[in-house]
C-alpha cells in the first residue's frame, strides 16, 4: 500500500492572532533574518497582503519581494509591517550570551 501524504500549507495554521504570534516568536527565536522575513510574509499573506502593504505604506509588489525567502526588507519596511499587523517588538536580555 503506498504511503499517502497531504500538502502542508502554513496558511491553515495562521488563522488566529495567537497562532500568528507563536509562529513569529519561533522565527525570531531561531535568529535567521531570512526566516524572520519569510515568516512575516506568511503572516502578512494570512492577514491580507493588500491591507498589510497599505498599513506599511509600501506597494504589494515591494512587500512580496521584501518578505520572500530571499528578501531582505529595509528596516522601515520591517517596522511598517509589524505595525500594520498590530504587533510590537520588545527586547529582552539573553543572560546566557554574556
Amino acid at each position: 500500500m503506498p504511503f499517502e501524504t497531504t500538502r502542508f500549507d502554513i496558511q491553515d495554521h495562521l488563522k488566529t492572532p495567537e497562532e500568528r504570534i507563536l509562529y513569529l516568536e519561533a522565527a525570531f527565536e531561531d535568529g535567521d533574518p531570512s526566516l524572520v522575513a519569510h515568516a512575516l510574509g506568511d503572516v502578512a499573506r494570512a492577514v491580507g497582503m493588500t491591507s498589510v502593504a497599505k498599513g506599511a505604506s509600501v506597494t504589494r509588489e515591494t512587500l512580496y519581494k521584501s518578505l520572500s525567502e530571499t528578501g531582505d526588507p529595509r528596516l522601515s519596511t520591517f517596522f511598517g509591517v509589524i505595525k500594520a499587523l498590530g504587533l510590537k517588538i520588545s527586547i529582552s536580555s539573553d543572560q546566557d550570551a554574556a
